[in-house]
């Protein structure tokens, strides 16, 4: 899928905005944290790709509603399109340049996006 037309943010404006994502997952208590840079790989859909795990559905939801506030909050900006919140399985959040997934334990096994991106550098946050 091909990048989404938009005004796109400097490299430090969406270093800056993957780094409010992590710390808004990071005040859920989001889990296995990992930033895939995308930015070398031909036709990647975004810049990074954000992903996370959590103990339940309601924490999903929970960190999604974080982030989502406090992107709009901190710098402005508002995803193009949220999609899995009813269920609370796997919510994808996509800031255009940043794709954020918030995966139950047994989506992130399924889909298992790391080993589809593993060509991408990553970067893992300690869990807090």
């Amino acid at each position: 899928m091909p990048k989404q037309p938009t005004v796109s943010l400097s490299a430090e404006q969406t270093l800056a905005l993957s780094e409010i994502i992590i710390d808004s997952i990071q005040d859920i208590k989001g889990k296995r944290i990992v930033r895939l840079d995308l930015r070398e790989i031909e036709d990647s859909p975004a810049d990074f790709f954000i992903v996370c795990e959590a103990d339940s559905n309601v924490q999903v939801r929970a960190i999604a509603n974080n982030v989502r506030l406090r992107a709009r909050n901190e710098r402005a900006e508002r995803p193009g399109s949220i999609e899995g919140l009813e269920t609370g399985l796997w919510v994808c959040m996509d800031y255009f340049d940043i794709v954020v997934h918030i995966f139950s334990p047994e989506s992130r096994e399924f889909y298992d996006l790391e080993s589809l991106w593993s060509d991408a550098p990553a970067q893992t946050y300690e869990d807090t």
